[in-house]
């Protein structure tokens, strides 16, 4: 029975996992999937809406997007990724305001008499507002001497730190794909599982079956996302137990990217020139979308890590297919923009991989199996402020004086949002912003495994296995001259070592 978040996650999880493994089974077709849906709503009882016919068609929506498929209407949402499941949707309120028991009918009337619209009535015990006539102006609030009348805010629509969050007529969610950064906080955020994103499982399934060399690429948020004792190792484990052929720790990503970004914001300091970041999708959505000129002028030309450790993959493994997997939504649209080349072929969230290890009967088990190819720099990309500190441990082991670096860390959307907009004022008194749209980094994404306690208790004792390379030394054991780390695909060669620093 679905009760509360824990238990709604899980059982949209469950319906991944059975979709893989008819994916498996080659058994995909539209006949096993509507009986799928009714194996899991069996009925004759509801267990969590009004009726099983409501809970069977938000069962069907969600195989459409574990299949990889729109939603259908597209007015609900024109959105490439996150996507709205209008059956699970309708179950909101439409009022935004709504009159409380401290109204007391008072003979005042003052919220009757402030309403323009005519949307303000007597009622029985209470004043009354009808939400069809209501034009959410929010006189009625302001002239009630008792303050019973109060705003609801949907929690997707608090969540939003961009305003891509409206209503249709009915009170459907709709997402303004022009504001929309993908960040994928209104995902968590819904009580009802209303929104999701797409998944690309069969996709991944297809290829391993079709003997493609598919690589797996972890996030460096990975560790401790499973427990105390489950690091990159076991990942790797459980990973090629389902099929891939490799997995590659994006953490080396951070090295790559640290170490191209430290030569930009070195020339950006000499410039005068203030930088952003360039990791976080979200971020860079948010730049791209809402601060334009910003995006053009401030932004680092430096791919991800994601990014890097896809082109490097695809340099010496021709013909391999790349697959992320990490906490973030907005990775999902990084992967989908075509505009750069050579980035991952497909995401997929810590959820979704659960899924799919679950659906071949693998589990994730300690080993003692030493696996790491990123420095301590590189693993810490994850948490607020790893970005910014792996690119000046480059610009030290360069030479360089970071001493006078003035630095503005940012962590959430709402932090983020103010500093591009003192930047865009001219107002920012620091050099660089390093942008997360999530609060605490990576490791606090949208589609995190455990509480960001639990992450952080077992991310430490796995942080303190890895040995101490510097970040430029272990770029040394990897061909960076036959990619590009520049986001329009420029050369870009070797980064240079601390003895060849200009």
């Amino acid at each position: 029975m679905i009760t509360n978040d824990a238990s709604i996650v899980a059982f949209k999880h469950k319906v991944t996992e059975e979709i893989c493994r008819l994916a498996w089974a080659n058994e995909l077709t539209e006949e096993n999937k509507e009986a799928l849906i009714r194996r899991l709503i069996p009925g004759p009882k509801p267990h969590y809406r009004c009726c099983i016919y409501r809970e069977r068609e938000i069962v069907r929506y969600r195989v459409r997007l574990s299949c990889g498929q729109d939603l259908e209407p597209n007015r609900i949402s024109t959105n490439p990724q996150v996507q709205v499941i209008e059956p699970a949707c309708a179950e909101c309120p439409i009022a935004s305001y709504s009159v409380t028991d401290n109204c007391r009918l008072c003979m005042g009337k003052a919220c009757l008499q402030s309403c323009r619209f005519g949307a303000v009535e007597i009622g029985e015990h209470r004043m009354h507002i009808d939400a069809l006539k209501c034009k959410e102006c929010g006189m009625c609030a302001q002239a009630c001497p008792f303050g019973a009348i109060v705003h609801l805010t949907r929690p997707c629509k608090s969540a939003c730190p961009v305003g891509a969050i409206n209503y249709d007529e009915n009170g459907l969610c709709v997402i303004d794909d022009s504001k929309c950064i993908q960040c994928g906080q209104c995902i968590h955020s819904c009580p009802y599982a209303a929104i999701d994103s797409k998944c690309y499982l069969v996709d991944v399934i297809r290829h391993i079956q079709a003997g493609d060399e598919v690589i797996a690429m972890c996030a460096p948020a990975t560790e401790g996302q499973f427990g105390e004792g489950i690091g990159m190792a076991s990942i790797r484990q459980a990973l090629k137990a389902v099929g891939f052929a490799d997995m590659v720790e994006v953490g080396l990503g951070g090295d790559m990217t640290a170490a191209y970004e430290a030569a930009e914001w070195s020339e950006a300091l000499k410039e005068g020139r203030k930088m952003t970041t360039s990791c976080c999708p979200a971020f860079i959505n948010m730049l791209r979308k809402h601060f334009p000129k910003q995006y053009e002028e401030n932004m680092s030309a430096t791919v991800s890590p994601m990014c890097a450790i896809s082109r490097y993959l695809k340099a010496t493994h021709p013909g391999c297919i790349t697959v992320f997997i990490g906490p973030c939504i907005a990775k999902k649209a990084e992967a989908a923009d075509k505009t750069v080349e050579g980035n991952a072929d497909y995401v997929l969230t810590y959820g979704e991989f659960g899924s799919l290890i679950a659906s071949r009967d693998v589990q994730l088990q300690k080993t003692d199996e030493a696996y790491q190819e990123a420095s301590g720099w590189g693993k810490r990309f994850a948490t607020s402020g790893g970005v910014a500190g792996a690119v000046l441990e480059v610009m030290k082991e360069r030479g360089e004086d970071t001493d006078a670096v003035k630095l503005l860390q940012c962590a959430g959307g709402e932090a983020c949002k103010k500093a591009l907009t003192l930047l865009k004022l001219g107002r920012l008194p620091e050099d660089f912003i390093e942008g997360m749209a999530c609060v605490g980094g990576c490791v606090g994404g949208p589609s995190k495994h455990k509480t960001e306690m639990e992450i952080k208790r077992a991310r430490e004792g796995l942080l303190k296995q890895a040995d101490g390379r510097r970040v430029l030394d272990n770029l040394e054991h990897y061909p960076m001259e036959s990619f590009s780390m520049h986001r329009n695909g420029e050369p870009t060669g070797k980064p240079k070592p601390a003895a060849q620093a200009e």
